[in-house]
């Protein structure tokens, strides 16, 4: 679930994954850092909408692991700014398709 994804000549970068899971004191989210000419200009990290996470974890396999016990709203992490960093999720098929557009200056 690590990796990295270079942008296109527009900026635009893509990838795949599972849903994330969620660990204990945090809510569900994803690492990301921003590197511009080699040198990194955001560290920061995604969230989820916490309607969408119900639904995918009521579902196999997230429904064998005990309910999460943190939500965006009391996770200390998404206190600090974490509504600016909410991914926007469609449903496409059996898949969601996240985006969000991150601006960086360098």
């Amino acid at each position: 679930m690590r990796g990295i994804q270079r942008t296109d000549r527009t900026g635009l970068a893509r990838f795949r994954s599972v849903y994330p899971g969620w660990y204990q004191g945090r809510t569900v989210h994803i690492h990301v850092k921003v590197h511009v000419a080699g040198n990194v200009l955001h560290t920061g990290q995604l969230y989820f909408p916490d309607s969408v996470t119900d639904r995918v974890f009521r579902r196999k396999p997230y429904i064998r692991r005990p309910r999460r016990t943190t939500r965006n709203a009391n996770d200390f992490v998404f206190a600090q700014g974490g509504r600016r960093a909410l991914l926007h999720l469609r449903k496409v098929g059996s898949a969601y398709v996240g985006s969000i557009t991150l601006g960086v200056t360098g």
